[in-house]
């Protein structure tokens, strides 16, 4: 066949027949392949106990390797910390800290393959979390991962307009003197109740979306669209369970800001093994012996 050298329209003709291929295919994993018939379980606090119980055991059988995944997590929100005091931004430390709990989910993706694949008895290590990446569903992945940093970012927004609207518009001069400001002033106290009111909205809102979304897109051929329903049919016939679930993501995520965020390196492999096994226990299929 005789070879001819494009020109710049027909290269770029090309690309955009890649790029719109690319996108069409994104959009067949957003929707989903196959046809999926979850069945939501109702659960107890023994299921959460259950599910802490064999998160840990997983930390515990490759936790150098999900430490060595992890470790950046801390890294980063230090990273985020440090920015916040050099751009004397301290009313923003709070927020930072606490909406990591917005895209913990998306954070985790490979503990859950970690934890799927130790659960049918095959090896897992820190490679097999990054081969998450050539997930057939990894376009759902990236889209609703996108969609909680787009969340997290609002979120900062609002919580910076909270801080205008009480201590604002001016930046306190230090750590000391913001402190004193927030525990002591009638002000201070209107920003932390209506920041904690507005945090626990956003909160309430990714945990429902969210609470196996993530992990059955990794077990399952299934689509974002259903995945995210089915999250929201587990709150819903379990709204007492998911709520105390949430509970014990945010108090372990205050544990492991303790000390500097060093912590994360072990809460979050944790959590994020334990989230996979509440999904088993929460999420079934027909013809599967529940986990």
């Amino acid at each position: 066949m005789t070879q001819t050298i494009g020109n710049p329209l027909s290269w770029g003709a090309q690309a955009l027949g890649l790029a719109g291929h690319d996108i069409a295919e994104v959009a067949q994993e957003v929707r989903g392949r196959t046809a999926a018939d979850p069945l939501i379980r109702r659960i107890d606090t023994e299921d959460l106990r259950e599910a802490l119980r064999l998160g840990l055991a997983d930390f515990a059988a490759l936790r150098t390797d999900v430490m060595a995944a992890c470790v950046i997590y801390p890294v980063i929100g230090m990273a985020l910390i440090w920015a916040a005091f050099h751009q004397n931004a301290l009313p923003l430390v709070f927020p930072l800290i606490s909406g990591f709990l917005l895209i913990a989910p998306a954070a985790a993706i490979g503990l859950y393959e970690m934890s799927r694949r130790r659960e049918a008895g095959l090896p897992a290590s820190w490679g097999d979390a990054f081969a998450v990446l050539r997930s057939p569903r990894i376009g759902a992945m990236l889209v609703l991962s996108v969609g909680l940093f787009a969340l997290f970012l609002t979120w900062l927004v609002v919580a910076h307009m909270v801080f205008l609207l009480t201590l604002g518009p001016d930046l306190p001069a230090s750590v000391a003197v913001f402190l004193s400001e927030v525990f002591t002033t009638p002000a201070g106290w209107a920003m932390m109740l209506i920041g904690i009111a507005v945090g626990f909205v956003f909160a309430a809102v990714t945990l429902a979306a969210t609470v196996v979304t993530f992990p059955m897109l990794v077990d399952r051929p299934v689509g974002l669209p259903l995945a995210i329903v089915t999250s929201l049919r587990v709150t819903g016939r379990n709204p007492s369970l998911v709520a105390v679930w949430g509970a014990v993501l945010a108090g372990s995520m205050v544990l492991g800001s303790l000390p500097f965020l060093l912590g994360l390196a072990v809460v979050l492999p944790v959590l994020g093994h334990a989230s996979w096994h509440l999904y088993r226990r929460a999420v079934g299929f027909a013809g599967e012996v529940r986990a």
